[in-house]
This record gives C-alpha cells, structure tokens and sequence, in this order.
C-alpha cells in the first residue's frame, strides 16, 4: 500500500506558477516540480474541496490550469470529525484566526488518517513551533496527525518508501 499525501493548495500555486524571479520561490518551484515529476507516483494523492475552492480563486485562465492539474485527485470530504477537529484547534488560538483554512487543511488530513501533509506553508502549517502543539490536540481527539513535509524533504532521494 502506498502512503497517503494530502496536497495542500500551495503545491498547486507552486505547480503551475510563473516562474519566479526569486531565488527561494524558484527554488522551491523547482522543487515542487521535481516531486510532481518523480515522486507523486509512489504515494495515493488526496485533496480536498477546500483545496478545490482556493485554486479556484484569482485569475480564471490560472484558476483553470490549478485544477486541470489535480483533475483525478480524490477528495477528502470535510465532515463532523473534521470540523470539530478544526474548532478545537481555532479555539486554542495555536494559529492566527486568518489561518482558518490552513487549520481546515490539517483537521482532514489527521481525520482521514492521511500520512503526509505536503505543503509549502511554512508560515502556518510547516511551522514546528505551531505544528507540535497541533499534533497534541489531535492526538487528544484520538487522530494521529500526518507529517507535515514540504518536497525537499519528501523527494524521496535519500528515503527508502515502504521499506521497513
């Protein structure tokens, strides 16, 4: 069995951005690229209509190429557990409540037992000092939350999948 990754929406910004004039975001765009090419294949991808409704947003002609690319993807529906999940973390205050969707993001990967959230939101999500205490409460609520990773670190080129 494969394992289980939860592409969150700024793989897919990342995945069919202009490329830019930044030495970090082009490095990271590179990146990104590299594991779509290479990597995806040896994981089940997921998203979730929140993703859906996000690359949806802004330029009509980019919002169309954002979901023409996880066109195929499945969705992880966003269900009670998900959003009671999701509550209790806003409800702590561990992230700025401008981060509801990023919070959003992690309750449907813990609730739906996904093993790795793959992002580029280093901010909210890929953030250890935020991130460890968002493992307890979910802990708490007897979910198992999913690595957070961003591609650098899920390349797989120096990592053996499924081999114990």
């Amino acid at each position: 069995m494969k394992p289980k990754v939860y592409i969150e929406t700024s793989i897919v910004s990342y995945l069919t951005a202009k490329p830019s004039k930044s030495l970090v975001v082009s490095a990271n765009q590179l990146l990104v690229h590299e594991w779509w090419d290479k990597q995806r294949d040896k994981f089940d991808l997921y998203v979730s209509g929140l993703v859906i409704d996000e690359i949806s947003r802004g330029d009509t002609s980019m919002a169309l190429k954002r979901l023409n690319l996880i066109e195929g993807v499945p969705l992880l529906d966003i269900n009670e557990h998900v959003i009671l999940l999701a509550e209790e973390i806003a409800r702590k205050k561990i992230l700025p409540a401008k981060a509801g969707e990023d919070i959003s993001h992690i309750a449907v990967s813990a609730v739906h037992e996904v093993d790795f959230l793959l992002t580029l939101n280093c901010k909210h999500i890929a953030n250890a000092f935020i991130y460890r205490r968002v493992e307890q409460i979910c802990r708490s609520f007897g979910y198992e939350p999913p690595l957070v990773c961003t591609p650098q670190e899920i390349l797989g080129k120096e990592n053996k999948i499924n081999e114990g």
